[in-house]
């Protein structure tokens, strides 16, 4: 009884059942703008069908997330003209990055279905914890609600087999957590956001901008304590630490990618070519990438160009973010010099109680601001650190869309700002809407897959086909018996290019290897792979029967030839 009595206490202490309704309203806000999302365009959550989509990302994620629920690792290879990692058999990218979707295949199941529906249970719970550790009031509440609906990536990307909120829901809580933290400082809030920002950098390397915040917690931690080494020190071994798990991940997991997934010649031209030839194609890259990035801009701001689309709205978010800052940093000054003019030169006994009630007041205020001001802080510092990263390491294109994770959390930290007429949550509202909602009219983009008799009855088909052909060799796995090469981009007479959605219908435990055209042809009878699927009619498949491949299966789009 004691027991029950302490938890009513705990939970009526500083209203926590106020808490607990903000916090599940909020949680309730990424379910309720999917099913929304969907109504209005006459469909369902239920009905989003990843064979319908245009981004063939999503069938490398599912499928390898796929083999390693039922299997433990993909039997065959997946890779990129025929590569693979030295151990096992992932893709080019970090395996830690579709963890949480392993761990919820695991659990429940893995289908077609599995990804969006844990993409949303991930924003769901990430949205609960966020309010019940920073304790947002109605206002903030109202702020991130509004910024949440207008930002409508969210929705397309929990409607997708994309990995995208696996690390924005991290982030949300990330940022939470660090919020919190600096409230009531624990050792055990500090670990966490080094678990968490860890983990991020695990699955995408750029995210190391995010674990410099604890590092930055840690080393100001010690300083207090008078003995900043143990900070300094601590902070270089856990830094050090998760770059050399992500050396090893992508040394010995990572297959190689069809061109270098990011660019470092703006760093070893200074060792190859010296010093000057260094700054010199530094600046320039960074000249002529600008260039682009605004011819981006331009062009998403008048046609909705997605790529321009998500640069602008980085800018819009990231001056938003510099403009508190420096809004909040001085007011932070001038709070410190009036106290320091206002503090009695008497002792605690001769002050007064309304003027102690005012500085306990003052006090509050400052470290409530400063609070804001460190998380706004590092969040601006990582966005501006990302463009960098973008400009100098990136295909403008492909990276635009890793700038999105940064926009997402940006719309929670913004949400936290108090300000006297929310200007700049009205303002990033505004340029969201216009750019995410008016221009938002690529469909392939913007519009979600939704299912369609016909492609759901196509891939119905070549699910048996694909049972009553392949053959999945168990022994010394992965091996290349158990991989199928996806001949991409091929287009036939018609200008057709081959639906390789219809690959989300292979057996379990079987790999892809994404080839180009010309590599097939050049390399054909030196090709490892057991199985061939092709554009019927064009090159490729006329080269495999030619070559004597046995036809294994064929419709009026796709071929399926066995090599041996």
């Amino acid at each position: 009884m004691r027991k029950l009595d302490g938890i009513r206490n705990w939970f009526k202490e500083d209203k926590r059942y106020l808490l607990l309704c903000k916090a599940l309203l909020l949680a309730l806000l990424p379910v309720l703008c999917c099913i929304v999302g969907s109504a209005a365009q006459g469909r369902s959550i239920g009905e989003v069908y990843l064979p319908a989509s245009e981004w063939n990302d999503e069938l490398f994620y599912y499928k390898q997330v796929e083999s390693i629920v039922e299997f433990g690792y993909p039997q065959g290879y997946y890779g990129f003209n025929e590569s693979h990692g030295l151990k096992l058999s992932f893709a080019a990218w970090s395996p830690v990055l579709v963890l949480p979707w392993i761990v919820w295949g695991m659990l429940f199941g893995w289908n077609l279905l599995s990804p969006v529906i844990c993409n949303i249970v991930l924003m769901t719970a990430a949205m609960f914890l966020f309010v019940w550790l920073t304790k947002p009031d109605w206002k903030q509440m109202g702020v991130l609600t509004f910024l949440f609906c207008l930002y409508t990536p969210f929705v397309r990307y929990m409607l997708s087999g994309m990995p995208e909120i696996i690390c924005i829901s991290h982030l949300i809580v990330f940022y939470g957590v660090a919020v919190n933290y600096q409230r009531q400082e624990r050792p055990g809030k500090l670990a966490a956001l080094f678990v968490i920002s860890g983990l991020l950098t695990l699955m995408r390397p750029y995210m190391l901008l995010f674990l410099l915040l604890p590092v930055y917690f840690w080393i100001r931690s010690a300083r207090r304590q008078g003995k900043i080494w143990p900070g300094l020190l601590g902070s270089a071994v856990v830094t050090g630490a998760v770059l050399v798990c992500y050396a090893l991940i992508k040394h010995y997991f990572g297959a190689e990618y069809f061109h270098p997934l990011f660019f470092t010649d703006w760093v070893t031209t200074f060792f190859t070519e010296g010093f000057g030839a260094g700054v010199h194609n530094l600046f320039g890259t960074l000249y002529w990438k600008g260039r682009d990035f605004y011819a981006h801009i331009v062009q998403g701001l008048r046609t909705g160009l997605a790529s321009g689309a998500f640069f602008a709205g980085y800018l819009a978010t990231m001056a938003v973010l510099l403009w508190q800052t420096a809004a909040d940093a001085g007011k932070l000054r001038r709070m410190r010099r009036r106290f320091s003019a206002d503090k009695p030169e008497a002792g605690l006994n001769d002050i007064s109680d309304d003027t102690f009630g005012d500085m306990e007041k003052h006090i509050r205020e400052r470290n409530a601001l400063r609070v804001r001001l460190t998380t706004e802080a590092h969040l601006a510092f990582s966005f501006v650190g990302m463009l960098f990263a973008l400009l100098l390491m990136y295909k403008l294109t492909e990276g635009s869309k890793h700038l999105l994770t940064f926009m997402a959390v940006g719309v929670f930290v913004v949400s936290l700002m108090e300000t006297r007429f929310y200007k700049k949550a009205v303002i990033l509202g505004t340029v969201f809407a216009y750019l995410y909602t008016y221009k938002a009219v690529d469909p392939y983009d913007y519009q979600t897959p939704y299912a369609e008799t016909a492609r759901q009855i196509q891939v119905e088909d070549w699910r048996m086909r694909f049972d009553a052909a392949l053959e999945l060799m168990r022994e010394d796995v992965p091996n290349y018996e158990n991989v199928v090469i996806w001949v991409f981009n091929e287009q036939n007479a018609e200008g057709e290019t081959m639906k390789w959605q219809l690959l989300y219908a292979l057996p379990e435990g079987f790999g892809i290897s994404c080839c180009q055209k010309d590599f097939v042809l050049q390399n054909f009878d030196s090709l490892n792979s057991r199985y061939i699927v092709a554009q019927s009619g064009a090159e490729v498949a006329q080269r495999c029967a030619e070559a004597g491949c046995a036809l294994l299966a064929q419709d009026e789009d796709v071929v399926l030839y066995g090599r041996y």
